[in-house]
């Protein structure tokens, strides 16, 4: 195989998700640097939004509806729209052009991570990681902190001075800037003092509620001065913490969960120096020689949502039912927009269990028709969002998933080609007779089967 196919399959699974169907014929020729061009490449920013209307404009026309009646249709529209930002944003991630953009916003919805019920609020962050996703840090971080569907999840709306709550101020720096041990629990009381006041109103626009800060003098992170919400974020910036923190998480997400302490701290200096352009470190990261390294590729567990992208880049398919999609998610243990908390989602060994990793094994079977979906969604209704009272009618749609692949442009673009070349990352432990011995010899069962191998999970 040659080196360039190697190191290119490697750089589209992670700076994207996976190779898609009409990518293989030209993969084997292409340098990395004209890749990674194409993978950087910005369109005109699109938004993700939903076609229903919003709340609002449906409770003013629901007349003398009953307050219970007026409330399940609130929670159905509210299902419909979270629905529709999940499966959009899937999309993005499986047909847009623009990959990096997308898998870098899937790091970031992972990072920021917050879970509402409000699909204007989640259509509003969503939008803004993704806005924000390759620009600059400050300007995502200040946006995010800002955001309606953060403050809600992290109790900032009753953050107000005389009675402050600690939970956002102690979750951005924590989880989203400078990480444990680079703070203290007296910066914690003073950065609360300082986003006293942070809220916003029912049309989800921010609001800086002047009559709720405490305008006293505080000391934060070895600064002291009468600081508002704004003036922490800078004076968090401003630590060098918070470059090898976010740089660290970004480097086990990218590159290799063992950290290499020596490249973090010259890419998290270069992060610092350069007032956190994500693009630049991402190119950096990405033009490395070391990035490609054997000990680099093949050595991450792809996430759900990866692994499902990853198969609909390269199987081209119409699915009749797309909201199966999100039974799938749930199934598997990853849900866009549904993070299990502030934390995010975990990585690495953490996606696989017994039940998980056979269901995994079985999707690329499952979702040609050969077989049956034989697990059923546990009942969560945090997860479920109000999705209990359709479980049975939902359990009979996905069991037949209704999808239709285009196989014949599948075996036209792998025609005299080694399909574990372009599906596998490291096939040295690969049993290819294996493979064959449970194939019919035809491209179709061959995809199928190497999907369906322990080596496929990995990226």
């Amino acid at each position: 195989m040659a080196d360039s196919l190697l190191k290119n399959k490697h750089l589209l699974w992670r700076a994207g998700f996976g190779i898609g169907i009409s990518q293989i014929d030209d993969l084997r020729n292409k340098s990395s640097k004209t890749l990674i061009n194409e993978l950087f490449a910005e369109d005109n920013f699109t938004e993700i939004t939903y076609d229903t209307p919003d709340i609002d404009f449906v409770a003013d026309y629901m007349g003398n509806t009953a307050p219970a009646e007026k409330k399940k249709q609130m929670q159905k529209i509210n299902r419909e729209q979270n629905n529709e930002l999940n499966l959009h944003f899937l999309d993005k991630m499986v047909n847009s052009k623009e990959q990096m953009r997308e898998k870098m916003a899937f790091f970031w919805h992972g990072h920021f991570a917050s879970r509402v019920v409000n699909p204007r609020f989640n259509k509003q962050l969503l939008n803004t990681i993704r806005k924000h996703a390759l620009g600059n840090f400050k300007d995502l971080l200040f946006e995010v902190s800002k955001a309606p569907a953060m403050l809600n999840f992290l109790n900032n709306q009753q953050n107000k001075k005389d009675h402050p709550n600690e939970n956002f101020a102690r979750e951005v720096m924590e989880l989203f800037t400078m990480g444990r041990g680079n703070y203290t629990e007296k910066d914690v009381r003073e950065g609360a003092r300082a986003f006293t006041g942070w809220g916003y109103d029912k049309e989800g626009n921010f609001k800086e509620r002047k009559n709720f800060h405490d305008a006293e003098t505080k000391t934060f992170l070895g600064k002291t001065g009468n600081f508002s919400g704004d003036d922490a974020l800078h004076i968090i910036l401003e630590q060098k913490a918070t470059s090898t923190f976010i740089t660290t998480k970004i480097y086990k997400f990218f590159v290799n969960e063992k950290i290499d302490t020596d490249k973090i701290e010259k890419l998290s200096n270069s992060f610092y120096n350069s007032g956190y352009d994500i693009k630049k470190l991402m190119t950096e990261i990405f033009s490395s020689s070391w990035f490609y390294e054997q000990n680099n590729i093949g050595n991450r567990i792809k996430s759900p949502i990866e692994l499902m992208a990853g198969i609909m880049r390269l199987l081209p398919m119409h699915i009749q039912n797309p909201e199966n999609l999100i039974v799938y998610q749930k199934l598997l243990g990853q849900m866009l927009l549904y993070p299990p908390n502030v934390a995010g989602w975990p990585n690495g060994k953490a996606w696989i269990d017994s039940s998980t990793l056979m269901l995994r094994l079985q999707v690329p079977q499952i979702w040609s028709g050969l077989r049956p979906l034989e697990y059923s969604p546990r009942q969560d209704d945090d997860i479920d969002m109000g999705m209990k009272s359709r479980e049975t009618a939902l359990n009979k749609s996905f069991k037949n998933p209704n999808i239709t692949i285009d196989w014949e442009r599948v075996e036209k673009n792998f025609a005299r080609k080694n399909c574990e070349d372009y599906l596998i990352q490291n096939i040295q432990s690969l049993d290819m007779n294996s493979v064959r011995n449970f194939s019919d010899k035809s491209v179709k069962m061959t995809v199928i089967n190497l999907m369906s191998t322990p080596e496929y999970q990995l990226m």
